[in-house]
């Protein structure tokens, strides 16, 4: 059974979140030829200030 475990930072969509579970799942199933039944796909969100770019938290950063 394939698992793809994604972090990503907080602030997105449910429906967003949706849309990465669906396109992860199928790429896997592809690449994998795996049946797309069997594939998981677990995210975790982090806090903005859980996350660190160049030295500093990524909630001081602008966008």
């Amino acid at each position: 059974m394939p698992i793809a475990q994604l972090y990503i930072l907080e602030g997105r969509t449910d429906e967003q979140k949706e849309t990465l579970i669906r396109e992860v799942s199928e790429a896997m199933s592809r690449s994998l030829d795996a049946p797309i039944e069997r594939v998981r796909v677990i995210i975790t969100e982090m806090p903005k200030n859980h996350f660190g770019i160049g030295g500093e938290s990524a909630s001081k950063l602008r966008r």
